[in-house]
């Protein structure tokens, strides 16, 4: 869903802003100190701000939600001596993804999942720090969303499972018949992800066929579906599960863990209907109610 998501879009507003050295530690940093300490971080530091315009970025713990994790700082004066001119954005992305790539993968314990959670990008220096001598990369990890937003991510990507799966009750917009970002489950969504399975139960050997992961998923997804939903007749509300498989680069890097989703066919079987309204418990009756109904609407 987010494989062509190798986006610059970091790079574009770091472009943009102006930042000043660190003037040294501690706490009583201003905002103009803090995100020149932030910028120039180390690796293993996690750096949050609010987007869309990252004038508050600033380290955080990783434990807290966070839009980058610093992964390397990368010298690129070898390639760029002081007469070079700044690349324009096109090159700075390609210029990220093959210096940043390496230590990126690196810092993930030696494999990087080019399907998974994490995409690697960079902070770069602007304008002003390029004609003053800066050569360096700040290299990265994040989460990026299909519309090329950035999705916060908590808890260090170095210990965590690149697998590219969502929290339960996660609705993802449908634009036409494309999926799209996470939106809130009370407008128009293709999908709730009700949670995910682990197909590493079901496979122990070389990487299986689609067919396969499918199938095996749907079943291991069901008894996730019947709790989230509270043992809910998805058919007789129209609605129907559906699961993720995994691309063979993922599997070789490790990734095992897809989601499990709940959506709605066009009634001409086309494609996907948006429903509105979370399914969460939408079969107990303890806990459901006329709103929390999700209401299949075909479109067209």
């Amino acid at each position: 869903m987010m494989s062509g998501a190798f986006a610059g879009s970091l790079l574009l507003l770091i472009s943009s802003m102006a930042f000043s050295w660190p003037v040294g530690a501690g706490g009583g940093l201003s905002a103009e100190e803090e995100r020149a300490r932030a910028f120039d971080s180390p690796a293993g530091s996690c750096l949050n701000w609010t987007p869309p315009d990252p004038t508050d970025m600033r380290r955080v713990d990783c434990a807290q939600p966070h839009l980058f994790e610093v992964t390397s700082n990368v010298d690129i004066s070898a390639d760029y001596p002081a007469s070079a001119p700044p690349p324009d954005l096109d090159h700075w992305q390609d210029i990220a993804q093959a210096k940043c790539t390496p230590s990126a993968t690196s810092y993930l314990g030696g494999k990087l999942d080019p399907y998974g959670k994490f995409r690697v990008n960079a902070l770069k220096p602007v304008d002003s720090q390029w004609q003053n001598g800066d050569r360096k990369l700040r290299c990265g990890l994040q989460r990026i969303a299909p519309s090329g937003g950035l999705l916060p991510s908590t808890g260090s990507a170095a210990t965590q499972d690149q697998s590219d799966v969502h929290d339960p009750g996660t609705c993802l917009e449908l634009n036409g018949q494309k999926i799209g970002d996470p939106i809130s489950c009370d407008k128009a969504h293709a999908y709730e992800i009700v949670g995910s399975v682990d197909l590493s139960q079901a496979f122990t050997g070389d990487f299986p066929a689609d067919d396969a992961q499918r199938e095996k998923a749907i079943e291991l997804c069901a008894a996730v579906t019947k709790e989230y939903t509270g043992g809910a007749d998805l058919t007789a509300k129209h609605l129907t599960p559906y699961s993720d498989t995994l691309k063979q680069e993922s599997w070789a890097a490790g990734s095992r863990k897809v989601d499990c989703k709940v959506g709605a066919k066009l009634p001409d079987g086309s494609g996907l209907a948006p429903i509105t309204n979370s399914v969460r418990a939408i079969g107990s009756t303890a806990t459901a109610s006329a709103s929390a109904t999700p209401t299949p609407t075909p479109s067209g």
